[in-house]
Parts: C-alpha cells; sequence; structure tokens
C-alpha cells in the first residue's frame, strides 16, 4: 500500500513539473509575448520581404527593453507568406492560434494583407503595416488594421501629376492584375485623364518572362510614358524588353517597383531614353533624418545596406512594443488582452519613429503621410539607395 501511494506521488510530482515548464503553472513561459512578421522570405520579392522582417527583427531587439523590465520575454515569430494571398492566410490562421502573439507587423504586399488581415479581425489581433498601399487596407475600418505609410489613391494621383509637369501628353497604362497593382494603375489613370493626358491603353498581365505580346500595342502606340502598376520582379523585365526593341520614352512605377533587384535585372536600360521614375511611400532610408543609426546597426548585423520598408519594419515594431508597453503598464505589469494592445495602438499620439511621426487617424491611416518621387540614377544596385528624390510631398489622407 506505502508503496503504491508512493508511486502515485512520484507521478503526480513529475507532471507537475511538467505541466510548470509548459506554461501551466504560470511561470516564465506564460509571460512570453510574442509578435509576428508576414512578409515574403522567398521568392522573387524576398530581397524586399526578408529585410522588413529584419528591421523588425532589429526593433524587438533594441526597443522590448521596457518590456523585459516587466518580466515579459518577447520574441520574433517571422512568417514566410510568399508574396501569395493563401499561403498569406493559411499563416494567418496560425497566427491567431498562438495566444502569446500579441500583434503582427506586415505585410509586402497589399493582395496578401487584405485576406490575411480578415483573420486577424476576426481574432481581435493588431496589425501595423509597413508598407500596404491599397485604401481597403484601412476603409474597412477595423480597429486592429493600422499602416504607417500613405495610400494608393494619393500614391497614383502623385505619380499621374508628376507625369504631367513632366510635359507627357500620352500614356499607356500596365498593371500586374493583383489588388495593389490594378489599384494604383487605375488611380494613375483617372487622375492622368483629369490632367489632360491621353491614355492609349490599359491592360493587366501576369507575364513575367516574354512581353512580346503586350509590347507590340506599346510599341505601336508610341507613348511619352509607360506606367506599371505593381512589383519590380514584373515591371523590371518588361522595361528592359521595351527598350530593347526600341521604346525610348519615360518608364514611371510605383513603390512596388523600388528593389535593388529592379537595376539587377533591367541594368542600364532603366536609363536610356527619358528615364525610369518610380513613385512610392517609402523613400530610402538614408532620406530621413533619424535613421543613421538604424543604417549603421543594421548593416553590421546584416552586412547589407538596408531594402526600402525596412526601417517602416523596424518603426512598425515600435509600435507594437510601444503599444504592449502601454496596456501592460494600465494592468500594474500582467499580459494585456489582444484586443487591450489593439486599442493601444490605435491611441498612441505622436509616435517619434526613425521614418517620421506616426499618429493614427479613426481609420488606422497616419494622419500625415510622406510621397516620394524618385528617379533611377545608376545601372549599379548597390546604388540604388542613392537614386536622386525628385519630389518628396506631406499629404493627409482622404476623409475617413
Amino acid at each position: 500500500m506505502n508503496k503504491r501511494l508512493f508511486v502515485l506521488l512520484s507521478v503526480l510530482v513529475v507532471a507537475s513539473l511538467a505541466l510548470s515548464a509548459c506554461g501551466g503553472g504560470g511561470g516564465g513561459a506564460a509571460k512570453t509575448i510574442k509578435i509576428a512578421t508576414q512578409s515574403p522570405l522567398s521568392g522573387d520579392q524576398s530581397v524586399v520581404g526578408v529585410d522588413i522582417k529584419r528591421g523588425a527583427e532589429l526593433g524587438l531587439e533594441q526597443m522590448s527593453g521596457a518590456l523585459t523590465e516587466m518580466g515579459f520575454k518577447v520574441e520574433l515569430a517571422p512568417f514566410d507568406d510568399q508574396a501569395n494571398p493563401d499561403t498569406g492566410v493559411a499563416n494567418a490562421k496560425q497566427i491567431v492560434s498562438d495566444p502569446a502573439i500579441l500583434c503582427v507587423v506586415g505585410h509586402y504586399n497589399s493582395g496578401v494583407q487584405i485576406p490575411s488581415s480578415e483573420e486577424y479581425h476576426n481574432a481581435g489581433l493588431a496589425n501595423v503595416s509597413p508598407a500596404n498601399t491599397n485604401p481597403k487596407v484601412t476603409t474597412r475600418g477595423y480597429l486592429e488594421v493600422n499602416r504607417i505609410v500613405g495610400r494608393d489613391d494619393v500614391q497614383g494621383v502623385v505619380g499621374a501629376q508628376f507625369a504631367a509637369k513632366q510635359g507627357m501628353k500620352t500614356a499607356f497604362v500596365v498593371h500586374d492584375k493583383t489588388a495593389y497593382g490594378q489599384g494604383i494603375a487605375e488611380f494613375f489613370k483617372q487622375e492622368a485623364e483629369k490632367q489632360g493626358i491621353e491614355v492609349l491603353g490599359f491592360e493587366g498581365t501576369e507575364e513575367k518572362a516574354n512581353f512580346d505580346a503586350l509590347l507590340s500595342p506599346i510599341l505601336a502606340a508610341n507613348p511619352d510614358v509607360v506606367y506599371f502598376g505593381g512589383m519590380f520582379s514584373q515591371a523590371a523585365v518588361m522595361f528592359k524588353q521595351a527598350r530593347e526593341k526600341g521604346y525610348m520614352g519615360m518608364f514611371l512605377s510605383d513603390d512596388g517597383f523600388d528593389s535593388s533587384d529592379a537595376a539587377k535585372i533591367a541594368g542600364q536600360t532603366l536609363l536610356d531614353g527619358a528615364g525610369t521614375y518610380y513613385s512610392t511611400v517609402s523613400g530610402p532610408a538614408a532620406v530621413y533624418p533619424d535613421t543613421a543609426k538604424f543604417i549603421a546597426d543594421f548593416k553590421a548585423k546584416y552586412n547589407s545596406d538596408p531594402q526600402p520598408f525596412a526601417a517602416q519594419g523596424y518603426d512598425s515594431m515600435g509600435i507594437c512594443l510601444k503599444a504592449i508597453e502601454a496596456a501592460a503598464k494600465a494592468k500594474n505589469g500582467e499580459m494585456p488582452t489582444r484586443a487591450e494592445v489593439a486599442k493601444a495602438i490605435r491611441e498612441l499620439k505622436d509616435y517619434k519613429g526613425i521614418t517620421g511621426t506616426v499618429t493614427f487617424n479613426s481609420i488606422g491611416d497616419p494622419v500625415v503621410a510622406k510621397y516620394f518621387v524618385i528617379q533611377v540614377g545608376s545601372a549599379d544596385p548597390a546604388k540604388w539607395p542613392e537614386n536622386p528624390i525628385v519630389e518628396t510631398l506631406d499629404i493627409a489622407p482622404p476623409a475617413p
């Protein structure tokens, strides 16, 4: 009888220790906070997506001290959305199922962010976007969804007005059939026509290698400017092939074009003829007055200069951390809920990030956003961050 009792007590002790190790006893693991990232970590857009994750990772390392002092362990949970909506949604389901995740930094593609953020919204999980520009990101009015950059219904207008100021009279507009690319192309087309630019064609394509079928009508029309709404991995190939076939007009694109891989793909052809320009909501990291330390630290850690949106990844992480800290302090150091974190993010005022000061309006847009028009200045991918800025604009979003 005593032997059986001893065995039973031993089993109970072992079970108790195992439960405690798993966090069931309220030990260290129960105090773990995770912040997820979603961006393309593989595939042809990974050059930007990886640096969004790296920017967020550096931000977590440098700005989680206040939470650590409160007794929390703060971890990064990176996810590869592969620039694919289905993958992003599958990841989002996995993310929301982990109760330790209190905030998400991401995505790169609006077409991935929009369906993925439906999952975040349903779970009450906060999402701070460093890069998504389609209006629908915020116009759904979800408390959980915020972005620190501008919108395509402004960015498309900025591009069209720039083209008009450069004396462009005719344009041919191409897009990649995604929510992002088609959306910004439509905003460009609408404003171009208002500016008196004749739009000679408006075509969508998913082609990535041989653009002959699309280039035939473009070359026949010979527009002053060819506008591409979409990503560098397509646009740079199309621009290169157009130059090689004799088109010498202006190329103009959006912030999806902003990657050093564009120069790696198209090289000198981007500088030929009337040159290549792109609008963006994210200037080179060096253009912001408070990014010098970030650039130095990033280069020391990752042995490369930050790609576009890496600094915004850093700031998005900073906003997540600051809001979690505020929510935890309001509960005397206890673990905040997702709802409390989402509310704290929206209530942040004048958050001082390295890319600017952020205050969100009632739907999660920054009350003022920066827009840039940049010219490709070198065929050398290493010199992409030195591309000259032609225009810098501070513009408020459309009224909610």
